[in-house]
């Protein structure tokens, strides 16, 4: 197992520091994505919030859509918190024009789900394997997953809906543990990382 697994950090838009702070202090060597050359050399991936539209054509424009769906396919552990579950959703329910999914994990997301920025809320999700109190969840324009295939594993649901899953090595949040100083989810995943390496 490696002892300090190189997790890379998607940075084409989204909240890149927050998650490259968390996952240092979850024990990993952290770095930033922005080439198809950079994932060869990667143990794991997250894939951050912000808007998932611009992250899918950015991707796209810097040649890395490709790239980013062969790594996943292949089993390269990955972790998408809001923007990035709908980037590892087989499928969007509510897509806007031209918008791509890098794919990974057999569910159906609505995006913008639990309303638009106004109506952002933080409220504390109990999560499967995250050991101690529930995590404090910051919900902002955040999905929720519609439906799930047999292979995905809903961990934390929230209003009725599921918020965090997992399928093999990718894991998803609808929200946003970078923003609370709370890392036992980025370090639910170093641990992933470590264990598929």
């Amino acid at each position: 197992m490696a002892a300090t697994p190189l997790v890379g950090v998607l940075a084409l838009q989204g909240d890149v520091p927050e998650h490259l702070k968390a996952l240092t202090a979850s024990g990993a060597r952290a770095t930033t994505v922005r080439r198809p050359e950079e994932l060869a050399r990667l143990d794991g991936l997250v894939l951050p919030g912000g808007e998932s539209t611009t992250i899918s054509k950015l991707a796209a424009l810097f040649g890395l859509t490709g790239p980013l769906r062969a790594r996943i396919a292949e089993g390269l552990p990955v972790y998408g918190t809001c923007a990035g579950m709908i980037l590892l959703a087989d499928k969007i329910l509510d897509p806007r024009a031209g918008q791509e999914t890098f794919g990974g994990i057999d569910m159906i997301v609505r995006r913008n789900a639990f309303g638009r920025q106004n109506e952002s809320f933080e409220a504390s999700v109990a999560v499967t394997g995250i050991e101690g109190p529930p995590v404090d969840g910051v919900f902002i324009r955040a999905p929720w997953v519609e439906s799930t295939g047999a292979a995905t594993e809903v961990l934390a649901t929230y209003g009725g809906h599921p918020v965090a899953v997992r399928q093999g090595n990718a894991l998803a949040t609808s929200f946003h543990p970078e923003l609370t100083g709370d890392h036992r989810l980025h370090g639910h995943f170093t641990e992933l990382v470590r264990a598929a390496a």
